[in-house]
């Protein structure tokens, strides 16, 4: 199995076993529902300092009016397996009632903060971004 299929194979288990956490949070329109998991892969790896900066930062995306819900996590301690890929450092899953939320979203003050203040920790991210079937 390649690296990007096994990343596409982990965003979409994600999304599967979330999917009964956003009846918690009612979406205004479900069948246009967007969904935006976010991999983020830090230049220090090792420094806990700045996986917590991170998080501190990602949580800040909760307070954008048009999201919904969102997850805020880091890998999970399960067995290895090969379809799993563990080497991101953090991620977010958030949920959006449709594209123009989303899209509010990446125009917002507090997205735009959010990259310019903790983009320096990070050297690469991977967005997945899905819409309701």
């Amino acid at each position: 199995m390649t690296r990007q299929s096994r990343r596409t194979f982990l965003a979409s288990a994600s999304l599967l076993t979330l999917g009964a956490a956003t009846k918690a949070a009612p979406m205004q329109n479900e069948k246009s529902a967007v969904i935006h998991h976010v991999f983020f892969w830090l230049k220090n790896p090792k420094s806990t300092e700045d996986r917590d900066k991170l998080i501190e930062g990602v949580k800040t995306l909760g307070k954008i009016e048009s999201v919904r819900a969102i997850h805020v996590g880091v890998p999970a301690h399960t067995p290895a397996r090969a379809v799993v890929d563990a080497s991101y450092n953090v991620t977010e899953l958030i949920f959006f009632d449709d594209l123009e939320g989303q899209s509010i979203y990446q125009d917002h003050p507090i997205h735009q903060a959010f990259v310019k203040n903790y983009g320096p920790l990070w050297k690469k991210v991977v967005v997945y971004d899905s819409a309701t079937v």
